[in-house]
């Protein structure tokens, strides 16, 4: 057991049972690491009663708060399979999971309450819903429950079930395990250099899995805490620090992007308890990076991560005289290479191809899912991730983009994230995004989708002078459009495919 979140936990409760875990902002509530331990027996115990054997899965469709943290991890301590349902799916998306996912009781919210029902009308097996308040001290009374503890675990069973956006196809379900969360949690913390004493704090949804590995299992496997707000506030974020002693802080491009353009200029923002921030889930452009840290004082670390390898692939390194801007670092507790896309060789320093990797934090399957699991992981164990990019001499990696978002514009390869960074320079720019859309001339052509600072002002004229300056003829897009917000997925991660509707 000593591999497992069970066996983490007994440690904890044995040497620093009273220590925070979690703080919920809202209302100031937190949980110990004894107080987890109860709770989570109390879980089992009442999953039991509902006829749940260990290793069945549980639902969670519901947004942070101090029940969802602690049906996260108590789930998974008890020996059953948590499976979070992304919030922002659509109706027919959730349905797709929820037929898929073979969950027998799920736990929500009134708040969702009705988007749920709609999609269990699409679903022909029977699911129990129990709706709770997220917020609620306490869900079962432990003298109406049987007596009991947990039931088996061990190191190789399946503690999470996460499907993937589901922006390139139908949703896939990664199979990750107590021995996959535990790796990944400790190659992060020992990457960061974290100890009982931090401090993160993340608004990080727990339906994605950076919200679930690096901002909750990574403070548990380290015997830290996490500060959980309910969601992003641009206005509460840097009070939150303060107020809850935040020691690093979890963030994803578009937050950086929100709290740059919120900053008030005649403020002097220092924060001398936090040691770090750390982005992922989407490249960081490194005119956002460089400014950030010049505005807020804090070191950035860009990372990346991936649901199928535990939100764990590449990291800066902490001394900022190596980071490398644009880069997401070098390999975090993996192995990596970058292959040729047709035969699937080895790539020097350099040159651009897909990129592979290999540790003890990648997956072993996909559920129910043989065809798909056949072509992402092949007999060695090595992981195709379907990120292009390329590895330079000092061993950093950097992506391009994905293998079904490249554009192709008369037979030469363009990389969406090169004409994104060249639009965010522009001053009147909040967020771009580029995509390849059909041209009868070219096979495709770049629409750029742009969404302004408020209050800036830009015309589309203006807009391709300023391409044309930075990209040149070829690169710089044909079509143009100004819109309020841009499609993103739970981490942030601008979904490029639903932007290549608008074209048509």
């Amino acid at each position: 057991m000593s591999d497992t979140l069970r066996g983490v936990l007994a440690r904890h409760v044995a040497r620093q049972p009273d220590r925070t875990l979690l703080v919920a902002p809202e209302t100031g509530r937190t949980l110990s690491y004894r107080e987890l331990d109860r709770q989570a027996r109390l879980l089992a115990r009442w999953l039991r009663l509902a006829g749940l054997e260990p290793g069945d899965k549980v639902g969670l469709y519901l947004h942070n708060g101090y029940q969802t943290a602690l049906l996260f991890l108590g789930a998974m301590l008890g020996g059953y399979v948590i499976t979070p349902l992304n919030l922002l799916a659509q109706r027919s998306q959730l349905a797709y999971v929820l037929a898929h996912c073979d969950c027998k009781v799920l736990f929500t919210s009134r708040e969702h309450e009705a988007m749920l029902a709609e999609a269990l009308a699409l679903v022909a097996r029977r699911i129990e819903v129990i709706v709770i308040d997220p917020d609620a001290p306490a869900l079962f009374l432990e003298d109406r429950l049987p007596q009991g503890g947990f039931g088996p675990v061990a190191a190789d069973d399946p503690a999470l079930l996460m499907y993937t956006s589901g922006t390139t196809g139908t949703p896939k379900g990664a199979v990750l395990t107590h021995r996959n969360l535990i790796a990944a949690g400790r190659a992060v913390a020992a990457w960061h250099g974290l100890t009982p004493q931090d401090r993160c704090l993340s608004s990080l949804p727990l339906y994605h899995i950076n919200g679930q590995v690096i901002a909750t299992v990574t403070p548990f496997v380290s015997g830290g805490s996490l500060i959980a707000p309910h969601r992003f506030s641009v206005t509460h974020w840097w009070d939150q620090v303060e107020r809850h002693a935040a020691t690093w802080i979890n963030m994803v491009p578009t937050i950086i992007a929100y709290l740059l353009n919120a900053a008030d200029a005649r403020r002097s923002y220092r924060f001398p308890r936090v040691r770090f921030g750390r982005s992922a889930s989407a490249p960081l452009p490194p005119e956002q990076h460089r400014a950030f840290e010049t505005t807020f004082g804090i070191p950035v670390i860009e990372a990346m991560g991936m649901t199928e390898s535990s939100s764990v692939v590449f990291c800066n390194p902490q001394d900022a005289a190596l980071r490398k801007y644009g880069s997401p670092g070098v390999p975090c507790g993996v192995e990596a290479k970058v292959v040729d896309l047709e035969t699937g060789r080895a790539l020097p320093a350099g040159v651009r191809g897909e990129i592979c990797l290999r540790g003890p934090n990648v997956m072993r399957t996909y559920y129910k899912s043989p065809e798909q699991t056949a072509k992402a992981l092949d007999a060695k164990g090595w992981l195709r991730t379907g990120d292009l990019g390329y590895r330079d001499a000092d061993g950093y990696y950097f992506v391009t983009g994905r293998l079904k978002e490249l554009i192709i514009k008369g037979g030469e390869n363009i990389a969406p994230r090169e004409i994104d960074e060249a639009l965010l320079r522009h001053p009147a720019v909040l967020e771009a995004a580029a995509v390849g859309i059909a041209d009868a001339n070219y096979g495709q052509e770049i629409l750029a989708c742009i969404v302004l600072k408020p209050g800036a002002r830009a015309s589309e004229a203006e807009i391709r002078e300023f391409c044309l300056a930075q990209l040149g003829r070829y690169k710089s897009p044909r079509e143009i459009r100004f819109l309020a917000e841009l499609p993103k997925g739970p981490s942030g991660k601008v979904q490029r495919l639903k932007l290549a509707a608008l074209a048509q």
